[in-house]
This record gives structure tokens, C-alpha cells and sequence, in this order.
């Protein structure tokens, strides 16, 4: 021990340069003694924080990120994270204090005791980032900044902690909990806040001794308690990205086929007057004809609303209340939709429809629209193939065309001009801005099946006049039709795209789950699909690919946690908190109406990390204890006892650093909350039952690894077993 060998701090020196050289000898350490106070232990510890935090900025600067919403967010978030470490260790340091050591010996054994757990929590939560970070998919392009950003935070603060913390703890030096308790207000509210962690100390004892006795009731309770949270995920619902109110929206809408430009532009500032009408409308801004397919017959406005702030109804409102108003106006359909940012507003819900023939298409795409039409939950339903348009079909007999010396592209060349218009020139107008010339034939002369067919097409024979023309009634058969308005293609395919909204506070999940079971009744031919994209695409994807970063993190911890403690059995115990911490993410997702998303998904996979950090410090202080000769029971009971302040210090320093992320606070604060109430919740519950929990689950597992270790083992190797852990005071299968 350092305290029974006080000639190493009398050659200890500090050099500086402003000072003259300064030994450190036993007077100066009762110098440091008598100077130290409580406060001093929460100074050491915060240290963590900048340190941790600026630090990110190397890795940020290495790696080429930015400061934007998902590296502020990752910081934001970790603020709780980074100090537990230090949290941990300036504890363990301050028990050390409580036992009558002095600051250099408990800061050196303090850490060396707790260096191998607090090692192992840091890697496990390096374990979950990591995977985070290298996720497949449009989830992996979102979180591969912040889980680097996170997982580098955590690095630094286990070395501040493991160098800062104690070397501080030791020289500036720190006092036992309670010391100089009648000084002032606030240490006296200190005092009072330590003597509440002993009384709840001790009356755990008494919790988890009770827990010990009833093993087989408290495993009962722990897994009813998570098969009861699982039976609230339909209620829960899931979507790819979390609602959240940014003051805008688009409204869609579109004339019947063959309307006029005017007509289009009338419905338009039609639509517009009712918007400008409510009070929560900032401004609008109307487009015809716009995008890459746009035609005059389809519109768009784009609705911004005054800030969150000034308005008491949200988006969400806003646009139920626009849906209402626009199924009044006559003569167009329209749609509400949230703007996406990448090519412009997109239905969140979406149908394709996959096949070879036109026809049959639309065949399919009507009978879908109609049996959607009665799904509870969706609205603003359009199809891409729109209404049929009316056409006229040219039927080219090849033979008497080739008879009179008319071949198709002369038919063609012929037509287009006439009927769709070519330019001829350039003309100059009194303002000097040139304008195209049009050639076209007369809308009045080009309207019926007759006026197509007295059109002359020009033959390959010379008359009298010159070149001689042939009606094109007489080469050809002219029939009235409908034709798609629109074709799209799709992996080589054709195919019908269906958009939709899900209303009503109808999850995409809920929505998608109802399409896809009413969509079965619609017949099939061969050689056509259905599949959903959109949304529901998405969301499957993430919650794939999260499964799979799901899976590498707990293997990763699996093996961090094996060859921390050395065996097979009790990293199971320690990873039991995993789904425990389930539990409290689905009903802080319940009570607080969000969905199982994008954001809450990381957010579990964060807490795969987090909420092993208390089993750690509970079974590594309990194997200690055993290996001193401590009967199992009383060394659960007795770590439970030791190990309950940093457990609830960690955990509500943790809870402490997501709740202002979890408050939603600012725009776009409701895109970041899912992760932090999800955390919240899961933190909360795993913190409960794992103290009770896992102690349990240890025994059992503690028992069947002695008795695989039996079997496996020859007889000698039995013989000294049981040796050793006579002489500990153990019996070999204990717990059995």
C-alpha cells in the first residue's frame, strides 16, 4: 500500500517553470488533508465532460464531419454517459476515504479495485456504437457520424477517468460523504442527501435478500413483466421517421384530363384563398405545370406556417383541417403531404403495382383504389397512371402505303407538326424579347376522326403540280381511344405507384398491415405484384439492418464481458438487464404517444450498451467479494449494498443528460426525443429490476456453470476444486 511506504512521496517533485522546486513529504499531505472539501469530489468528476467533449472534435475533424443535427445530437447525448466513468471511480476513491485511508492510498486502490469494470462498461457501450456506425441502408448514412462521435467521447472519458480523476482525487484531495456537515446550507443538504443513499443502502439489503430467497417468484415477475411490455407494441405502432411540426406542408391537386391552363390557374387561387383564410398560414406559394412531368392540367402549393410558438394548432391539425376544406372545392383532387426535401412531396404510404401490359394495369390499379377506399385510416389516395386520356390511333395498312409510296416515318413527320405544333422561327416583339413561331393547324380543324383523315400525306410520286398527296383516311384506319397519362418503369418494369396518407393517428405500421391484408382480394394475373414502398419499404429495411447491429452489439458485449470475468455463465446474467430494459422503452413510447421509428430504434440499440454498465459494477464487486472467502448470498448482498450509490449516481446522470433532448425543446426537437425517452424509459426499468434481477439470475447460472465445470473436470481436478472453495467457505455446485 502506498500509505505504509512514505519514502516514495519524499522524493516525489514538481518542476515548473515560475516556481522553484517543490518537495512532497508527509506534511505536505496533511497540508492537502485538512484543505480538502466535499465539493471538490463533483469538481474532479465534471472535469470529464469538456475534456471528453472537445475532444470529439479531433475525431470530427479527422474524419470530416460537421457540426449538424446528428453530431450535436450525438454530443447532447452523451453528456450523461461521459461522466459516469468518473462517476464510478471518484465513488469508489471516496469509499476508500469513508474506510480511514488517506487520499494518494484510496485514489490508487480505488482505482486499481474498480479499473477492470469500469473498463469493461466503457468497451460495452463502444460495442453498440461501433455497429451503429456501420449500419446498412439510409439508417447507416444517418448515424455513422454519430456513433463515431460518440463512441470516440467515450474513449477519452475512460482515459480521463483512469488518469485526471484520480491523480486530482490525490493531490487536490477529496473528503468522505458527510464531512463538515454543519459548515453552510449546502453541505448540510449534502449530508442530508448521503444519509438518504445509506437509509436506502440499507433498507436494499433487506430488498434483495428477500429477492435471493424467492428466486423462482422474482424470475416470474421479471418475465411476466416483459412479456407485458411486448404485448403493448401493437398499441405502440411503428413509422420510418417521427412526426414532427416544421411549419410546412404541400398541397397537390389536379384538374380532370384535357383542362385548360385558365381552368387550372382558377382551381388553383381557389385553393390558395383557403388557405390564406386561416390565421396559422404565413404564406403560400403556388406552382402549374412545375417538375420534370408536370402538366397544366396539375398543381402545387406550398403552405408555411407561422412559428410553433405563435400558432396553438399544429401541422398535424393544419393539415387535417386543409383536408376538410379542399373536399369542398369542386372539380380537382387533391392530397396533403409533408414535404421530404428530396424530389419534392412524396405520399408516405405507397402501392406499386409491377407488370407488362398497359391495360391490365390499370385494370389492377382501379381495383386497388376502390378496395382502399374503404381502409379505415387513409386518405388523399392517387394513382400514377391518372385518368385514361382520350387519342386518336392511327392504323397504317403497310400494304397500300407501300403502294402509293408512303412509308411510316413520312406519316409520322407529317402528323407531328400539324398536331402537336413545330417551331418554324424566331420572332422579335416591339420589346425586343424574341418569342418562338408555332406551326400547328387549327384546334377547330383537328378535332374529330374525320378532320385527322382528310389530312394529306405527301407520296413518293410527282404529278403535275408537284409532289402528290393521298388522304390518310385512305392508308390508314383512324380509331378513337384512351391511353395512361403517364408510364413509369422500375427495375426494367412497369409499374403503378398508388400514394396514400395515413390519418387518424394511424401509425405507418397499422396502416401498411391494413393495406397489405385488403390488397389479398385483388385478383392477380400471372406475371403481375404488389409490393409497398415507401414508408413502409423503409421502415422494413431499418428495422432489418437495426436487427442486425442489434445482434453484432450483444455478441461484441458478449465477448467483452467473457473474457472480463472469465467465464461462460455470467456474462448471461449481466445481459439479462437487455431485455429488461424493453420494458421501460415501450411504455415511455406508450404514455408519451411516439412510435417504435428511426430515432426510438437507436435508442434501444444505445441502451444495449448503457444499462449493463449497472450489472457490471454489482457482479464484478460480488466475485471480488467471493474470492475473499464470502458466502455467495451475503457477497450479493453485500456488493448490492456497496455498488447501489454509483449504480443510481450513473444512472440519473445519465436520465439528467437526455432530458433536455427529451423535452422536445426548440424546431425539431421532436425528431431527436424518441431516442432520449426511449433511453429514459429503458434506463429507469433496467435500473429496477436489475438490481433485484440479476443477483438471481446469478445464482442459477453460478450453479449450472459449477456443475458443467463437474462434468467436464477429471476426478483430480474435482478433488482441488473443492479444496479451493472449502477453503473459501463455498461448497462446489453451490446454488444448485
Amino acid at each position: 500500500m502506498v500509505a505504509q511506504r512514505p519514502e516514495l512521496f519524499r522524493a516525489v517533485t514538481i518542476d515548473y517553470p515560475a516556481l522553484d522546486m517543490v518537495r512532497f513529504d508527509q506534511s505536505s499531505r496533511a497540508k492537502v488533508a485538512r484543505g480538502s472539501c466535499g465539493w471538490k469530489a463533483t469538481a474532479i468528476t465534471s472535469l470529464a465532460l469538456p475534456v471528453s467533449v472537445i475532444s470529439s472534435f479531433i475525431v470530427m475533424s479527422a474524419m470530416g464531419f460537421t457540426l449538424n443535427v446528428l453530431t450535436l445530437m450525438a454530443l447532447s447525448l452523451s453528456i450523461g454517459i461521459l461522466i459516469d466513468d468518473a462517476i464510478v471511480v471518484i465513488e469508489n476513491i471516496v469509499r476508500h476515504r469513508e474506510m480511514g485511508e488517506d487520499h494518494f492510498t484510496a485514489a490508487s486502490v480505488g482505482t486499481r479495485e474498480i479499473v477492470l469494470a469500469v473498463i469493461a462498461t466503457t468497451l460495452s457501450i463502444v460495442a453498440v456504437f461501433v455497429p451503429v456506425a456501420f449500419m446498412r441502408g439510409i439508417i447507416g448514412r444517418f448515424f455513422f457520424a454519430f456513433g463515431i462521435t460518440v463512441a470516440w467521447a467515450v474513449l477519452v472519458s475512460l482515459f480521463v477517468s483512469f488518469t485526471l480523476t484520480p491523480m486530482l482525487s490525490a493531490w487536490w484531495g477529496v473528503n468522505p460523504h458527510g464531512g463538515h456537515a454543519t459548515r453552510n446550507p449546502v453541505t448540510r443538504g449534502i449530508a442530508a442527501f448521503n444519509r438518504s443513499f445509506d437509509r436506502l443502502s440499507t433498507r436494499y439489503r433487506g430488498v434483495i435478500a428477500w429477492a435471493l430467497g424467492h428466486r423462482k417468484s422474482t424470475l416470474g415477475l421479471a418475465v411476466l413483466s416483459f412479456v407485458a411490455a411486448l404485448m403493448l407494441t401493437p398499441f405502440i405502432g411503428g413509422s420510418f421517421a417521427p412526426d414532427t411540426d416544421q411549419s410546412e406542408f404541400v398541397v397537390q391537386f389536379e384538374a380532370p384530363e384535357g383542362s385548360s391552363l385558365e381552368y387550372t390557374r382558377e382551381k388553383a387561387e381557389h385553393i390558395d384563398a383557403l388557405l390564406r383564410a386561416e390565421e396559422e398560414v404565413a404564406y403560400t406559394f403556388t406552382t402549374i405545370g412545375s417538375g420534370a412531368t408536370g402538366t397544366v392540367k396539375a398543381g402545387e402549393v406550398y403552405v408555411r406556417l407561422t412559428p410553433t410558438d405563435d400558432r396553438e394548432r399544429s401541422q398535424q391539425e393544419m393539415m387535417a383541417v386543409t383536408r376538410a376544406k379542399l373536399a369542398t372545392v369542386f372539380g380537382v383532387r387533391s392530397s396533403v403531404l409533408v414535404p421530404s426535401g428530396i424530389g419534392g412531396a412524396q405520399a408516405p404510404l405507397q402501392v406499386e403495382i409491377r407488370g407488362s401490359a398497359v391495360v391490365e394495369l390499370q385494370r389492377i390499379s382501379d381495383e386497388s383504389m376502390r378496395i382502399l377506399a374503404a381502409v379505415p385510416g387513409i386518405a388523399d389516395m392517387r394513382s400514377s397512371i391518372g385518368t385514361p386520356r382520350p387519342e386518336f390511333r392511327i392504323e397504317v395498312n403497310r400494304d397500300l402505303a407501300n403502294e402509293v409510296g408512303v412509308d411510316l416515318s413520312t406519316i409520322s413527320t407529317t402528323l407531328r407538326p400539324l398536331m402537336a405544333g413545330e417551331v418554324a422561327t424566331r420572332w422579335e416583339d416591339p420589346t425586343g424579347e424574341e418569342r418562338d413561331v408555332v406551326v400547328q393547324v387549327a384546334p377547330e380543324e383537328r378535332r374529330t376522326v374525320s378532320d385527322l383523315g382528310s389530312i394529306p400525306v405527301p407520296t413518293a410520286s410527282r404529278g403535275p403540280g408537284g409532289v402528290e398527296t393521298v388522304p390518310l383516311r385512305s392508308i390508314a384506319r383512324i380509331i378513337e381511344g384512351t391511353a395512361p397519362a403517364q408510364i413509369d418503369r422500375k427495375n426494367l418494369q412497369r409499374i403503378v405507384a398508388i400514394g396514400a396518407t395515413n390519418v387518424d393517428g394511424v401509425a405507418i405500421s397499422e396502416a401498411s398491415a391494413s393495406m397489405r391484408t385488403a390488397l389479398q382480394d385483388v385478383s392477380l394475373p400471372p406475371g403481375y405484384s404488389i409490393v409497398l414502398g415507401g414508408e413502409t419499404q423503409q421502415l422494413e429495411e431499418t428495422a432489418g439492418y437495426a436487427l442486425e447491429s442489434l445482434a453484432l452489439a450483444v455478441i461484441l458485449i458478449f465477448l467483452i464481458l467473457a473474457s472480463q470475468f472469465e467465464s461462460l455463465t455470467q456474462p448471461f446474467a449481466i445481459m439479462l438487464s437487455l431485455p429488461l430494459s424493453l420494458v421501460g422503452v415501450l411504455l415511455a413510447l406508450l404514455l408519451t404517444g411516439l412510435t417504435l421509428n428511426i430515432m426510438s430504434m437507436i435508442g434501444v440499440i444505445m441502451l444495449m450498451g448503457l444499462v449493463t454498465k449497472n450489472a457490471i459494477l454489482l457482479i464484478d464487486n460480488a466475485n471480488a467479494r467471493r474470492r475473499e472467502g464470502t458466502e455467495r448470498t451475503q457477497a450479493l448482498v453485500d456488493a448490492g449494498a456497496v455498488r447501489l450509490r454509483p449504480i443510481i449516481m450513473t444512472t440519473m446522470a445519465m436520465i439528467a443528460g437526455m432530458t433536455p433532448v427529451a423535452l422536445s425543446l426548440g424546431d425539431g426537437g421532436a425528431f431527436r426525443a424518441p431516442m432520449a425517452r426511449a433511453v429514459i424509459g429503458g434506463l429507469i426499468t433496467s435500473t429496477l429490476l436489475t438490481l433485484v434481477v440479476v443477483p438471481v439470475a446469478y445464482t442459477y447460472l453460478e450453479g449450472f456453470g459449477a456443475r458443467v465445470r463437474r462434468f467436464f473436470a477429471s476426478d483430480d481436478r474435482v478433488k482441488e476444486i473443492e479444496a479451493e472453495r472449502k477453503r473459501a467457505g463455498l461448497q462446489l455446485g453451490e446454488g444448485d
